[in-house]
C-alpha cells in the first residue's frame, strides 16, 4: 500500500465558465490543467458546475443538457492522460432515474477515470438561488481520498452551514475544497471570509474557498478565492474581477496540513469593487452573447456619462457608440457635456435631433388629443422617439442598446416603457443615484485593472454638480417629481433592502407623507420593471432574481405614528399607473 503523501501541490483555478458552453467550458478545463502541469501541480481545482456554467437553471431540467454534462465528464476523465488529477464541478445525472434526480455536484477524475462523485446537501432557495426547483439534495458526505490524503468537497453553500463541514471532519477530512460559485454584492466578501473562518474554527481544518470569476446575466462572480489554515492565518488570497491559476503548496505537519504562504492580492473595496462588478458584467454579456458593441443615449447627465465610461472600460472605445438625441428642450450646457464626455472617452458621437419625429407623433395624435390639454403623455412622447432611434441604430449596425436608468428612478417609475428603458442591458440598474454620483467621482480619480479608458477626469465636473434633470420641459428637474435622491435613496433603501415598516422608516426622520408615497410608487412601478432589460447585481437585494413582488397588488403598510391626533393611517389614492417621465 503507498503511503499517504506528505506534499500536495494543489492548483486553484478560478476561470470564466459560460453557461451551456459545455465543450469549451471542458477546452477551458484542459487548458488551465495544461498550465498547472507546468508547475507541478498534484490536483487542479475548478469551481462550482464549472462544466456547465453556473447558474444554469431550468437546462438542468433537459435531458440533452443532462447528458451532454455526463459524456464531456467521463470523456475528459478518459482522454486526460498523465499530469495532474481534476476536481471540478458539474450537475450529476443518476442513471436509472427519472429526470429530475439530477445532482450539483464535484467529481474527482484522475488514472483516466472518474474516481469519485460529491454532491451538494445545502441547495439554497433565497435570493437569487433557486436551485431546490432544478437539484436533488445530496447525503451528507464523506472525504475523497486522493494520494492518500481525505480531502473534503463541501459545495458552496455547503460551507455557509455547520452541518456539512462538521460531518466531513467527524469522518476524517484533514483537507477542506469548497468550490464556489458565490455572487457579488456590497457585503459578500466580508461575510464569506467570516463564514469561512467559521468552519474553519469549528473543524479545525485548512480550508480551500475558491469561487468562480465572470458575469452570467444579471450575477457577476468575483472570484477572489482564498486559502485559510487550520489556525485560520490567512494563506493565499486570488485578485478580484480577473482569471487566475496558481499553484499552492501543502505540507503535512505534526498537527496536521498547512498551506505555505503563497500570493496574498489587495482586494478592491467600496465603490472601486462595484465599479470592477459593472465593468465585468457589461463585458461577459456583451461578450458572450456575440455583441459586437454597444450604443447609447448620451444626454449629458450623470447616468449616461458614467453608463458611458463603464463601457468604455469594458470594450475599449472603437466598441461604444454614443447618440445625443436633442429637443428643444435640451439645455446648451447638455449638449457641451455630452460633447465633451464623448471626446474625453474616446468614442463615436453623433447628434440626431428628434424634433420632426417628435412633432410627427404629435400631428398624428391632434385630432384624437383635441381638446386635451399638454401633459406627461406629450413628454413621453419624446422618450419614446428617442427609444425607437436607439433601437433603429441597433437594428442597422448590430449593436446592443444600453439603456441607463439608475435604482433609484426605476424604484419609483420615474422612466419611461419603451423610451428610456429601451435597451438589452443597463449595467448601473442596481445602483441608487447617490451611488452614482460616487462612482463617478471614483472613477475620475481611478482607472480600475484591466479597463479600456483613458486615465483622468472622464466624466466632465459640471456633469457632477448642474442640477439632474429629465429635460422634457423647460426648466424641469427631477426633484420637481421626486424628492431630494438623498431622502428618496435612503427611504428606498430601508423599503428595498431591509423591508422595514413605514413606522421605523418614519422614525428615521423622514416625513410621514413622503415615505407613504414613495412606498405607493415602488408598488406601482413593478409593471415596469418586470419589463426593464437586465442590469448587473450589486446590492444584497436587487430588482427581479432578489426582489419579486406581485405586480397586481393593493397591500399598503398603515401603521404610521401621529403627530396630529387623527387616524395614522394615511391612506394616498391609488396612482393611475402612468409614466413619470
Amino acid at each position: 500500500m503507498t503511503a499517504p503523501a506528505s506534499n500536495l501541490k494543489i492548483a486553484l483555478a478560478q476561470l470564466n465558465a459560460v453557461v451551456g458552453d459545455i465543450a469549451g467550458n471542458v477546452e477551458r478545463v484542459r487548458t488551465a490543467r495544461a498550465e498547472a502541469a507546468r508547475q507541478g501541480a498534484d490536483l487542479v481545482v475548478f469551481p462550482e458546475l464549472f462544466v456547465t456554467g453556473y447558474p444554469p437553471e431550468d437546462l438542468v431540467l433537459r435531458p440533452a443538457f443532462q447528458q451532454a454534462a455526463l459524456h464531456a465528464v467521463e470523456y475528459l476523465a478518459s482522454t486526460m492522460g498523465p499530469g495532474p488529477a481534476i476536481l471540478t464541478g458539474t450537475i450529476w445525472p443518476e442513471k436509472g432515474q427519472s429526470k429530475s434526480r439530477v445532482y450539483n455536484a464535484v467529481v474527482l477524475l484522475d488514472e483516466g477515470e472518474v474516481k469519485a462523485v460529491r454532491t451538494k446537501v445545502e441547495l439554497p432557495n433565497y435570493g437569487v438561488f433557486d436551485e431546490l426547483r432544478v437539484f436533488t439534495p445530496g447525503p451528507l458526505p464523506g472525504p475523497v481520498m486522493f494520494k492518500g490524503v481525505k480531502i473534503g468537497v463541501p459545495i458552496c453553500e455547503d460551507v455557509w452551514k455547520e452541518q456539512v463541514c462538521e460531518c466531513l471532519a467527524e469522518c476524517g477530512a484533514e483537507i477542506l475544497i469548497s468550490p464556489n460559485g458565490s455572487p457579488f454584492d456590497w457585503p459578500k466578501p466580508d461575510l464569506r471570509m467570516n463564514v469561512a473562518v467559521a468552519r474553519v474554527t469549528e473543524t479545525e481544518l485548512p480550508l480551500v474557498y475558491l469561487n468562480l470569476v465572470g458575469g452570467q446575466d444579471e450575477l457577476v462572480f468575483d472570484g477572489a478565492s482564498f486559502v485559510l489554515n487550520a489556525d485560520r492565518s490567512l494563506a493565499v488570497q486570488m485578485p478580484a474581477w480577473e482569471e487566475s491559476v496558481i499553484v499552492t503548496e501543502w505540507a503535512r505537519e505534526s498537527g496536521g496540513w498547512v498551506c505555505r504562504t503563497g500570493p496574498r492580492a489587495t482586494l478592491p473595496e467600496g465603490d472601486a469593487s462595484a465599479y470592477s462588478a459593472c465593468v465585468l458584467g457589461l463585458r461577459d454579456y456583451v461578450g458572450k452573447n456575440g455583441f459586437p458593441g454597444v450604443v447609447l443615449g448620451l444626454s449629458g447627465g450623470v447616468d449616461s456619462a458614467l453608463v458611458a465610461a463603464i463601457a468604455v472600460d469594458a470594450l475599449g472605445p472603437e466598441r461604444v457608440r454614443a447618440v445625443m438625441l436633442p429637443y428643444e428642450y435640451t439645455s446648451k450646457e447638455s449638449l457641451e457635456d455630452a460633447a465633451a464626455c464623448a471626446k474625453v472617452l474616446g468614442i463615436a458621437y453623433d447628434v440626431v435631433p428628434i424634433a420632426a419625429p417628435v412633432d410627427g407623433f404629435s400631428d398624428a395624435l391632434a385630432d384624437l388629443f383635441s381638446g386635451q390639454n399638454a401633459d406627461i403623455t406629450e413628454e413621453n412622447l419624446q422618450s419614446r422617439a428617442r427609444g425607437t432611434i436607439l433601437m433603429a441604430i441597433s437594428n442597422k449596425f448590430g449593436l446592443m442598446v444600453l439603456t441607463t436608468g439608475n435604482k433609484s428612478e426605476m424604484s419609483v417609475g420615474y422612466a419611461t416603457l419603451y423610451g428610456d428603458m429601451n435597451g438589452g442591458f443597463n449595467p448601473v440598474k442596481d445602483l441608487y443615484k447617490g451611488e452614482i454620483y460616487r462612482l463617478c467621482r471614483w472613477r475620475n480619480a481611478n482607472v480600475p485593472k484591466g479597463a479600456f479608458g483613458p486615465a483622468g477626469t472622464v466624466i466632465p465636473q459640471r456633469i457632477l454638480t448642474k442640477a439632474p434633470s429629465a429635460e422634457l420641459r423647460p426648466n424641469q428637474t427631477d426633484q420637481d417629481s421626486l424628492p431630494p435622491y438623498d431622502v428618496l435613496d435612503d427611504i428606498l433603501f430601508c423599503l428595498v433592502e431591509k423591508e422595514m415598516p413605514l413606522r421605523d422608516v418614519i422614525a428615521r426622520g423622514h416625513d410621514a407623507a413622503t415615505v407613504q408615497k414613495v412606498e405607493r410608487l415602488l408598488y406601482l412601478a413593478e409593471y415596469k420593471r418586470r419589463q426593464a432589460a437586465p442590469g448587473v447585481k450589486i446590492s444584497a437585494r436587487n430588482f427581479g432574481r432578489d426582489r419579486r413582488y406581485p405586480i397586481t397588488n393593493r397591500f399598503r403598510d398603515t401603521d404610521i405614528p401621529s403627530s396630529s391626533g387623527k387616524d395614522p393611517r394615511i391612506i394616498l389614492p391609488r396612482a393611475d399607473g402612468g409614466d413619470l417621465s
